[in-house]
């Protein structure tokens, strides 16, 4: 099993298929998507996500549905 290069990050599973482009769309998302994000209902850094649409607070310990991939800033 090849193993992910420092240029490729998360996208390196996938080797040679796919093209530059979509890989590199790919890991801004999972980069953004993996990141502890504030939640909105305690203002503070802490909300993780679940799975698909679905986030947790561990300060607050809410949980709550939301985006998909990441929170928006304008969300209440």
């Amino acid at each position: 099993m090849p193993t992910k290069s420092k240029k490729t990050k998360s996208a390196g599973r996938f080797g040679a298929r796919y093209g530059k482009k979509v890989k590199d769309k790919l890991v801004k998302v999972e980069v953004k998507q993996r990141v502890k994000q504030d939640c909105p209902f305690c203002k503070k850094k802490g909300v993780k996500r679940l799975s698909k649409g679905i986030w947790h607070c561990k300060k607050c310990d809410k949980k709550f549905a939301s985006n998909t991939y990441y929170l928006d800033k304008e969300q209440k």
